[in-house]
């Protein structure tokens, strides 16, 4: 995207955002109901995560993935719900207490960080998949924008993820097939 695409596209959201006060349609609002409850359960399973984790960048990661992926994600798709009078769903998950240190835990009843790297890059391709198709079912303008704020972010994070497995030697093996 050019520095004038991205422009254009700041000038029709602001445009929008004045003109345009139309309420979420039903598959909108379904769209950001369901972001905010699955992402109130993976802030919940990140934290556990957080918890079982040994390695310090990849509980740099974890965190990251909580506060400025999916708590952010949460906000922003409440106050999208808040300002069309839409409900958020009624259920929360218990707040965990996040430890920087490792806490002692079996072996055989925790997660390895290899483990947890994988689940974190399958819940973010997941979560990024949700985004993706809530902003194809997306006509606001600036739930689309919020939505591919979220996705950029997400790439960029699993990027960094990705390079981590790599340099940690925790990407699974897959066999390649062979004519």
């Amino acid at each position: 995207m050019t520095v004038m695409d991205k422009i254009n596209s700041q000038t029709r959201t602001i445009m929008n955002a004045i003109l345009d006060q139309e309420p979420l349609n039903y598959i909108e609002a379904a769209g950001l109901y369901g972001i905010v409850a699955q992402g109130r359960f993976n802030v919940a399973l990140l934290q556990v995560m957080y918890n079982h984790a040994h390695d310090p960048e990849l509980k740099a990661l974890i965190k990251e993935a909580i506060s400025h992926h999916t708590e952010m994600t949460i906000e922003k798709a409440e106050d999208k719900l808040f300002e069309s009078d839409g409900h958020t769903p009624a259920f929360h998950f218990v707040k965990r207490n996040l430890h920087d240190s490792p806490i002692t835990i079996p072996d055989d009843a925790r997660m390895s960080d290899q483990e947890i790297a994988i689940a974190v890059g399958t819940m973010a391709k997941a979560a990024q998949t949700t985004v993706l198709t809530a902003l194809h079912s997306s006509y606001q303008l600036d739930v689309a924008l919020m939505y591919r704020k979220a996705l950029d972010h997400g790439l960029d994070f699993d990027y960094r993820l990705l390079q981590l497995m790599l340099n940690r030697g925790w990407l699974p093996h897959l066999t390649k097939i062979s004519h």
